[in-house]
């Protein structure tokens, strides 16, 4: 794969006496929107790490953008990566806006002693209208529903103008309305920056609708790859899970 942006070879990372990840090899194309399934412990999330160069290998070897994952030189490389996870939990009386967070996405570019400039606050209140959050961008963080908060995390890893962006379960813990508003958001960033994008999910109904490709992961290993229309399988699905599955109606065009 000559365009890989992505590429792992026989990755495995264990923590004291678990192995979260045994043998694990991927390619990963410039653009590509990738979903990344599985049950909960199937190592989705520690794949992620890995590519974050914040997962540190037993045995094989990862690049990432061109440059082989070392330790050393894996912050310069976190630099050209936006990282979205779960909702966090934050303390209310955090005396920071919605605006000062989203700017924090600036500093691995800017550094810590250096005062953003008049653009990059411009960059900052560009990508608040971008994702619906511009007329919130004074209230205090910790004072965000889920489904607001996560728009500020999205545009916080979104001024990084980041090269990979790495989403693990970005919808989890928030209502439906808001779990559809961040996947048509996702979306949208998806088709206007062909942004390189890896989105893990354990639940089904929240898998974008983009995926060009899926990854199907089981006790930490890919068990299965291919196109969503021959992943999203009810045999597939129910062997993947170790249970009967039906494909949820969000999904069911997919099926063949």
């Amino acid at each position: 794969m000559d365009n890989a942006v992505i590429k792992i070879q026989d990755a495995v990372v264990s923590y004291r006496e678990d192995v979260a990840l045994q043998g694990v090899s991927l390619e990963v194309r410039k653009g590509e929107f990738i979903g990344i399934i599985g049950p909960n412990g199937a190592g989705k999330t520690t794949l992620l790490t890995v590519i974050n160069g914040l997962g540190k290998l037993v045995h094989g070897q990862a690049w990432v953008l061109g440059s082989r994952l070392n330790g050393r030189n894996s912050i310069n490389l976190r630099k050209c990566i936006g990282y979205v996870a779960q909702v966090e939990n934050i303390d209310p009386r955090l005396p920071i806006s919605v605006r000062e967070t989203v700017m924090v996405g600036c500093y691995g570019r800017l550094g810590l002693f250096h005062r953003p400039t008049r653009t990059q606050w411009e960059t900052v209140d560009e990508v608040l209208e971008m994702v619906g959050m511009a007329h919130l961008s004074q209230r205090p963080i910790g004072h965000l529903s889920g489904g607001e908060y996560q728009r500020v995390a999205i545009a916080r890893a979104l001024v990084q103008q980041p090269e990979i962006f790495l989403l693990d379960e970005p919808t989890a813990s928030i209502d439906q309305k808001a779990q559809h508003e961040i996947l048509s958001l996702i979306q949208l960033i998806h088709r206007e920056y062909h942004t390189t994008t890896l989105f893990v999910t354990h639940d089904l109904r929240t898998l974008p609708s983009i995926c060009q490709r899926l990854i199907l992961m089981k006790e930490g290993k890919i068990w299965q790859q291919g196109s969503p229309e021959s992943m999203l399988r009810e045999e597939v699905l129910s062997q993947l899970y170790g249970a009967p599955i039906s494909v949820p109606t969000e999904i069911a065009p997919l099926r063949t």
